[in-house]
C-alpha cells in the first residue's frame, strides 16, 4: 500500500463539493489568505457594491476559510475583484473574523508582493505601479524592483484625517482612558500607553490582557463617541478597532504599534491602516511634516515605515496622505475543498 500511496499525491473532489485555490502569505507576520479561484462571481458595479453582495449571500464563505478547521481567530484574507473603473488594476474585499473590513494596509503590501510573483503584471527595474479599489477607495502601490527582485513595497493610502485628540473615555474597571480617534482607511481609537495607567507593557506575554482592555475600550468607544463618521459613506462610519502606542526601546525604532480589530483579532503587523492613521495624528500634533518618516514596530517586531506624502482638504477635515512600507511573503498555496456533508463546512470558533 505504501507505494500506492506514494504515486497518489492528490483528490479528485467528487461532483457537488466546492473547490476554492488560494495563495496564503503573511506581512511582517499577520497572514493574509488570496482567494484566487472558485469563489463566486460577485454581484454589484462598485467594491462596495461587492461587499454587501458578499455578506448578503456569501457569508459562509468568509467563515469556512478565516473560521477553524481551514483558518483560526486571527485569520486575514481577501477575494480580488474588479476595479470600480478602468482607472484600476483590480479590487479586494478584506475578510477577518467578524466580517469584512474597509481597508487593509498589509494585504495591499502583499496582495501588490503577489502581482509581481505571480506575474500578473511586466515588472521592470524600478517602481512597479498598481491602483487598487479597496472599499475606502483607491489605492495606490508601488513594487520597488532592484536587480530583478523586490527590494520594498509601499502604498498611498486615502485622506487620512483626525476626528479629535485626548479624547476621554469612562470604561468599566478601567477607569478612564485617554485616546486619539483617527481615520486611515477605517477608524481607530489610539491609545498612548503613556497617557494610560495600564499594569501591562506591548509584549506577547502580554497578548490576552491586550486583547481583553482593547476590546473593551473598543465597546466603550462605540457607546459613546458619535462621531465616528466618514464624511462621504456610511458604509465606513464604524470603529474598526483600538491601536495601543508605546515607546520602543530600540533606537532606530520610533514606536511600538499593537492593533486589536474585528471580534478580538490581534495584528501581528504594525497595521497599515493604522499607520495611516497615525500620520494624520502626528501631522496635527506637528510631530511630523510632509517628508518626514516613522518606523513603527508591530508586535512580532515586524516593522513598516510611514511618513506624510501630501495634505489635502477631505470634507471638513484636514487630511493627508500616508505612505506606508513593508514586505511580504508566500507561505503556501492552497486547494481548498468543502463537502456539503460536513457538518462543519462554514466553520466554526472556539472561545
Amino acid at each position: 500500500m505504501y507505494n500506492k500511496i506514494r504515486k497518489t499525491t492528490s483528490f479528485i473532489a467528487p461532483e457537488g463539493w466546492l473547490q476554492i485555490k488560494t495563495i496564503d502569505m503573511h506581512t511582517g507576520g499577520e497572514p493574509l489568505r488570496v482567494i484566487l479561484e472558485g469563489f463566486p462571481e460577485l454581484k454589484g458595479n462598485s467594491v462596495l457594491a461587492y461587499r454587501q453582495d458578499c455578506k448578503q449571500n456569501h457569508d459562509y464563505l468568509r467563515t469556512a476559510f478565516m473560521y477553524e478547521p481551514r483558518g483560526h481567530k486571527d485569520m486575514y484574507g481577501c477575494v480580488l475583484t474588479p476595479p470600480n473603473d478602468e482607472g484600476a488594476d483590480f479590487g479586494v474585499l478584506f475578510l477577518h473574523n467578524e466580517g469584512y473590513s474597509t481597508m487593509c494596509g498589509h494585504a495591499i503590501i502583499a496582495i501588490a508582493t503577489l502581482a509581481v510573483k505571480m506575474q500578473w503584471i511586466n515588472a521592470k527595474e524600478g517602481d512597479n505601479i498598481l491602483k487598487i479599489d479597496a472599499p475606502c477607495g483607491r489605492i495606490t502601490s508601488f513594487v520597488n524592483i532592484k536587480n530583478q527582485k523586490i527590494n520594498t513595497v509601499r502604498f498611498h493610502c486615502v485622506p487620512s484625517f483626525v476626528v479629535g485628540l485626548d479624547r476621554r473615555v469612562k470604561v468599566p474597571g478601567l477607569g478612564t482612558i485617554t485616546y486619539d480617534l483617527a481615520y486611515g482607511g477605517a477608524f481607530y481609537a489610539y491609545v498612548d500607553m503613556e497617557k494610560n495607567n495600564f499594569d501591562f507593557s506591548l509584549l506577547s506575554e502580554n497578548l490576552k490582557e491586550i486583547t481583553r482592555v482593547g476590546m473593551e475600550i473598543k465597546h466603550a468607544v462605540v457607546e459613546t463617541d458619535k462621531e465616528i463618521v466618514h464624511p462621504f459613506e456610511h458604509d465606513l462610519s464604524f470603529l474598526y478597532g483600538t491601536i495601543f502606542i508605546e515607546k520602543s526601546d530600540q533606537p532606530d525604532i520610533d514606536s511600538k504599534n499593537v492593533c486589536i480589530f474585528a471580534n478580538g483579532e490581534v495584528d501581528r503587523s504594525p497595521t497599515g491602516s493604522g499607520v495611516s492613521g497615525r500620520m494624520a495624528i502626528h501631522k496635527a500634533r506637528k510631530e511630523l511634516e510632509i517628508g518626514d518618516s516613522m518606523a513603527i514596530q508591530g508586535i512580532t517586531g515586524s516593522v513598516f515605515r510611514g511618513s506624510i506624502i501630501e495634505e489635502l482638504e477631505f470634507g471638513k477635515f484636514k487630511a493627508v496622505i500616508p505612505q506606508v512600507s513593508g514586505t511580504a511573503y508566500i507561505t503556501g498555496e492552497h486547494n481548498f475543498l468543502i463537502d456539503p456533508e460536513d457538518p462543519f463546512a462554514a466553520g466554526f470558533l472556539l472561545g
